[in-house]
Formats: structure tokens, C-alpha cells, sequence
């Protein structure tokens, strides 16, 4: 069985989903596929991370992309440095 992700895991591979789909964006499916979140789950992370200016949303032919802005990069910058800091003090996140 694979181990639960925390909030903050699910966060960051939300944003790095988002960070490598480039200016273009990522669309809904893809990045349910790329994160590996569960669609019922999809809508609170991403009302999250719009609502704190880490990703915006954009509609194109009526379906919605995800980009991420400077401050997602910045805070999905900083979660890696704190994981490697808590990995080598033997922590998961």
C-alpha cells in the first residue's frame, strides 16, 4: 500500500505539475493525472492555491488551464528546501 501524502505534498506536487506545464498551462485532467489527486479532492486544493495566489486559472474554449505565478514558484522553491532539511534529519513532510 503506498504511504499517505500530507496537505502539503499533494500542494507541492500540484504546483510542480503546474511549474512544468509551462506558460501554456495545464488542464484539469492532465493535472489530476500529473499530481495523482482524485477529482473530488481537485477542486479544494486548486480554490486553495488560487485563493493564495500560488496558481491562476485561465479559461480557453470554455475549459479551465492552470498556470503558476511567481509566489507559487517562491513557496514551491522553499517546500523543497525545507524537505531537504527535514530529510536529513530523518523526517518526512
Amino acid at each position: 500500500m503506498a504511504p499517505h501524502r500530507s496537505n502539503m505534498k499533494i500542494v507541492a506536487d500540484l504546483l510542480t505539475a503546474t511549474e512544468q506545464s509551462g506558460m501554456e498551462g495545464i488542464k484539469t485532467t492532465m493535472l489530476l493525472s500529473k499530481a495523482n489527486v482524485p477529482h473530488s479532492r481537485l477542486s479544494k486544493f486548486v480554490d486553495n492555491l488560487t485563493g493564495a495566489g500560488l496558481i491562476n486559472r485561465i479559461e480557453f474554449d470554455g475549459r479551465n488551464a492552470f498556470v503558476i505565478t511567481p509566489k507559487g514558484r517562491q513557496y514551491l522553491e522553499s517546500y523543497k528546501n525545507f524537505s531537504s532539511v527535514a530529510e536529513s534529519f530523518g523526517l518526512e513532510l
